[in-house]
């Protein structure tokens, strides 16, 4: 579709094209900037809940590093396991494109072996905004070895908001006061995690996280939901949340008292420090759960003249509603400013693909550079989940399948063609009902095709899905059972682009999701006890081409395992 100004508008895009387009082509062609990172991954006492427990640290932290970035810069991430078991770390919402090898879950990548390392080589290619990293094996996620991620804008695309004052990661979670080996024996014995023991905030309990401030000043806080079950609200005593970020898109700038941040999801909030000058509670409590579990931070005035106090402000406990109607409210920004400035800088990275192939070509872009709502879709796929007992033991399933992973990688079993690791097409694209059953699951999908996938959710509980490798448009959510006319209430004008979507009780989510990223990609439940045991899969994007605008080869430097030991990571 052609794009439309009018007047001023018109005139503004056409100078602002000219002035971009003659500094794109002024510079000179250059590799994209990178960025080393050294870690050690050990064990170390932590003290979260004010009992001592084993936790997972880097550098020794806890939470782990943050990891500050532009777009398109080259992350080298050396990791080194000192744990006395294998180690993997993922990257949630960083879209590894054509190079699902790195993407650090097991289906994808050989575990670290203890006193081993791996380099993540990873580029945040065409992406901004708020993510986190965090280990996917062995149920470590329940000892920490988690951290934020953030990717700046590149000086030459506009970003719709002043610069904040300050920049802070704030990461927030259930927890456990149990060592995460007993979590999980657990779960190996065939139960249920019980309830957790409190909920943290920058890995502290209660009045243990200080965020500091000053007066008058706007601050950008990055909330993601590192927890291990639980939907959280999140809110601030006697300030608002100015939305302007979801998982990598800028949102329509909509300002909440609280706001709702499900398994896995990151935003990002603006807050203007604009109260009398002295300390104010800030709070996360659980939701849609007949047992509250809050926790408190701090928001201190450079110049405060008291400590908290007062109650605690009180939220949203299990209305649904409230939160469905939220959900709804959040939309993408739309910019025409930004329209042409995305235009032109991709364009850009397209003639600068023949010279430098670590780039991948350009992409629908969830700004606006085209828009989903005209493109048809080529296939519906219809997922739910189901609970229940396999030999006498507790299991999750997708469309009555529970995963099991196998001992080698499933795209490396893809790309030498080792037979007996997966079979495409394992899992269905439709529920049938039957009872669950155990298999390596893999959906086979074409390469560019543009999917519907409906989440239907037929259980009591909010439930909470992300998909490696992509963002997608969250088009439609509601009550009771997805039929096709359940497309008539789709939003398909400004619906946001994001990794990771809740689904309510007994009800549905709709995304609409462009597979133009080749791989072997994770789709899973960020409930981390029922992806432990069973509810994720593997979608399989296929091509046959060879060419490495496609798909990249495997890594030099990639472990291997399984049946790929002793492979040459360069076939011969």
């Amino acid at each position: 579709m052609p794009l439309k100004l009018g007047g001023g508008a018109a005139a503004f895009g056409a100078f602002l094209v000219l002035c971009v387009g003659f500094s794109l082509f002024a510079v000179t062609l250059a590799e994209d900037p990178y960025r080393f990172f050294n870690w050690n991954v050990t064990y170390g006492d932590i003290y979260p809940l004010g009992v001592r427990q084993r936790g997972i640290l880097i550098n020794g932290q806890f939470p782990g590093p943050d990891i500050h970035s532009v777009t398109n810069d080259n992350l080298i991430i050396n990791v080194f396991n000192s744990l006395d078991e294998p180690f993997l770390l993922s990257w949630n919402g960083i879209q590894q494109r054509r190079n699902s090898f790195e993407d650090g879950v097991l289906g994808t990548t050989c575990p670290i072996p203890p006193g081993r390392n791996f380099t993540y080589i990873l580029q945040v290619k065409d992406q901004i905004g708020s993510f986190y990293y965090f280990p996917s094996l062995n149920f470590h996620k329940a000892a920490g070895g988690f951290g934020g991620i953030r990717i700046l804008s590149r000086p030459r695309i506009p970003v719709p908001f002043p610069d904040p004052d300050g920049d802070y990661t704030v990461l927030i979670g259930d927890w456990y006061k149990s060592n995460h080996t007993t979590l999980k024996a657990h779960l190996d014995r065939g139960k249920k995690l019980p309830l957790p023991d409190g909920i943290l905030i920058n890995g502290r309990g209660p009045n243990g996280a200080y965020l500091n401030v000053e007066q008058g000043k706007t601050y950008r806080l990055r909330i993601s939901n590192v927890g291990l079950q639980h939907s959280l609200n999140f809110r601030i005593q006697n300030h608002k949340l100015k939305l302007v970020e979801v998982e990598g898109t800028h949102s329509l700038q909509t300002t909440y008292s609280s706001l709702d941040v499900h398994v896995g999801q990151s935003y990002s909030v603006l807050v203007t420090a604009d109260q009398p000058a002295h300390d104010y509670y800030i709070v996360v409590s659980t939701r849609f759960n007949y047992k509250i579990l809050t926790t408190t931070g701090v928001l201190h005035y450079s110049n405060s003249g008291g400590q908290v106090s007062g109650p605690i402000p009180g939220g949203p406990t299990i209305q649904i509603d409230w939160s469905l109607n939220q959900a709804r409210s959040i939309r993408y920004y739309k910019s025409y400013i930004l329209l042409i400035a995305h235009l032109v800088v991709n364009a850009y990275d397209e003639l600068n693909l023949r010279t430098n192939l670590t780039a991948s070509g350009p992409r629908p872009n969830p700004q606006g550079s085209y828009h989903y709502g005209l493109i048809n879709t080529t296939k519906t796929i219809i997922l739910a989940s189901s609970a229940g007992q396999v030999n006498r033991k507790q299991r999750y399933a997708i469309n009555s399948v529970s995963y099991v992973a196998p001992d080698t990688p499933l795209k490396l079993a893809d790309y030498f063609k080792i037979s007996g690791v997966f079979r495409a097409g394992s899992i269905s694209d439709r529920p049938y009902g039957g009872g669950i059953y155990l298999d390596t699951s893999v959906l086979q999908a074409d390469y560019r095709s543009f999917v519907e996938i409906v989440f239907q959710n037929n259980e009591n509980i909010v439930q909470s899905y992300h998909l490696d490798g992509y963002s997608f448009f969250v088009v439609g959510m509601d009550g009771g059972q997805w039929t096709t006319a359940s497309r008539n209430s789709y939003n398909l004008r400004d619906a946001i682009a994001r990794c990771t979507t809740q689904v309510y009780p007994y009800s549905w989510t709709a995304i609409y999701v462009a597979l133009d990223n080749v791989g072997m990609w994770n789709l899973r439940s960020e409930f981390w006890a029922r992806q432990y045991l069973g509810q994720q899969f593997y979608l399989r994007v296929y091509t046959d081409s060879t060419s490495i605008r496609d798909e990249f080869p495997v890594p030099k430097n990639a472990l291997l395992c399984g049946k790929a030991s002793g492979r040459h990571t360069r076939p011969l």
